[in-house]
């Protein structure tokens, strides 16, 4: 079986220097293509198992080397931030892995390549391909390399909620709400959309399989945006 074009290209563009394509083509392969095909071919859950074991010992490994004082607790909070489904999304949007994704028509026509469960898995599946290709190193390289913004600190000291409202404490007398935009799935997987207001105006956006990461998600966002205006605006 020839294999797309676009694993090359992901391979290039990630610099993995992968020479097991056939798992890059699994790693970027949604179930709903799997059951559209007429050939044989996996989808990528199975990767992602093994994905989300590997992350979850990177990150453990990073941050018990690095926080050298804090509690079982406090490290497993630390960590739940890092590998939550909106900040595995964001790390696959920042290496544009939405871009290579084999999904079926139905889930194409639907902003499959948007969505964050969908984006979140196969950069699990994408690690775990790393993984099984070229081994624990290379794996935990590529874990650091693609979440600097989380391992860099920047929600160690604080979660999101809490430092946007300390923000806005500081520069206006304007409260932070947040508010349910949308909800979506099934009963038993529900995706959230939440929506951060400050004052009048809406600042942040953010989904989650639960109200609280959906809340952290729009936080982070609004944070982004407020780096970007004069704060003075915030009495609007």
């Amino acid at each position: 079986m020839r294999l797309p074009k676009e694993i090359d290209l992901l391979a290039k563009s990630l610099a993995l220097e992968v020479s097991g394509t056939k798992l890059l083509q699994q790693a970027v392969t949604h179930s709903s293509s799997v059951n559209e095909a007429q050939g044989e071919t996996e989808s990528n859950e199975r990767l992602e198992f093994l994905g989300d074991a590997v992350l979850q010992l990177a990150i453990s490994q990073f941050l018990f080397s690095s926080y050298y004082h804090a509690s079982e607790g406090d490290l497993s909070r630390r960590r739940a931030q890092l590998v939550c489904e909106s900040s595995l999304a964001q790390a696959a949007r920042e290496i544009s892995l939405g871009d290579y994704l084999i999904l079926g028509r139905g889930e194409e026509l639907s902003g499959g390549r948007e969505k964050p469960s969908i984006l979140a898995d196969a950069f699990e599946a994408l690690l775990g391909a790393i993984f099984l290709d070229k081994g624990w190193e290379a794996a935990r390289s590529f874990v650091l390399k693609t979440l600097p913004q989380g391992l860099e600190g920047e929600s160690s000291s604080s979660d999101f909620k809490t430092r946007l409202q300390e923000l806005v404490q500081a520069q206006s007398t304007s409260s932070v709400r947040y508010v349910l935009l949308g909800e979506f799935g099934p009963a038993h997987d529900k995706t959230y959309q939440i929506g951060v207001r400050i004052g009048r105006r809406l600042y942040g956006q953010g989904e989650g399989k639960s109200k609280k990461e959906a809340e952290q998600a729009a936080a982070r966002e609004a944070l982004s945006r407020l780096k970007q205006e004069d704060l003075s605006d915030l009495s609007g």
